[in-house]
């Protein structure tokens, strides 16, 4: 087993104080810092996701597993040129006016930062103005993430996707919902792009968006 898939298993378990020896340990065989984000975390997550969509593995095991690569980075981030070269999108995300829930919100943007995103939290409660503001003054925001986990808040779901649809901006960013309550048929009903019905498969959809835009 080479170190960088070594580093990928480790990740894969969320061995959270290994990861950061073995980044380095990466680097010091002369591994690329790309290669170590993208074949020893990244890939690694998306194995994660992929196991969580099949019911193998859980919520406690996905976010042990996100926290584990958030160690890595912290210490290749330093060797990776920028930012923006390893960055494919920037997104906001945030839940909805009138909902208090945030652990399905932030285990949605850990899978989606793994894949390669820069995410904003807007956090929980955001007015429909936050939503439309931080798509509009940011040009460098190609999705907007909108969360709901009541089926009390669905209609500010709805009010949010409307404001954000009638923005100038519209053109430059593509409107991402997801939630307990929420289906395919009331995103599609209340105009947003993109419906997903947990966090392995919104860090999919993010990333399909992204290659789209190429």
């Amino acid at each position: 087993m080479s170190k960088i898939e070594e580093l990928a298993h480790t990740v894969e378990i969320g061995k959270s104080k290994l990861v950061p020896g073995l980044v380095q340990e990466c680097l010091d065989e002369g591994d690329a810092p790309i290669d170590i984000l993208n074949k020893g975390m990244i890939d690694a997550m998306a194995v994660v996701g992929e196991k969580f969509k099949n019911n193998e593995i859980f919520v406690p095991e996905m976010l042990v597993a996100a926290k584990a690569m958030k160690k890595g980075v912290e210490v290749l981030k330093p060797h990776l040129a920028g930012d923006n070269s390893t960055r494919i999108g920037k997104m906001v995300m945030g839940t909805v006016n009138g909902d208090l829930h945030d652990i399905g919100k932030n285990l949605v943007i850990m899978m989606i930062e793994s894949t390669g995103y820069e995410v904003v939290d807007l956090g929980i409660d955001v007015p429909v103005e936050k939503f439309v503001e931080a798509a509009e003054n940011d040009p460098e925001v190609t999705v907007v993430g909108v969360s709901a986990l009541l089926t009390t808040t669905m209609p500010a779901m709805q009010e949010t996707v409307a404001a954000l649809n009638a923005s100038p901006a519209r053109s430059r960013f593509k409107i991402m919902v997801g939630g307990a309550p929420i289906t395919q048929e009331f995103a599609t009903e209340i105009g947003a792009d993109v419906y997903t019905e947990d966090a392995a498969s919104a860090g999919q959809a993010a990333k399909a968006l992204a290659l789209a835009r190429k």
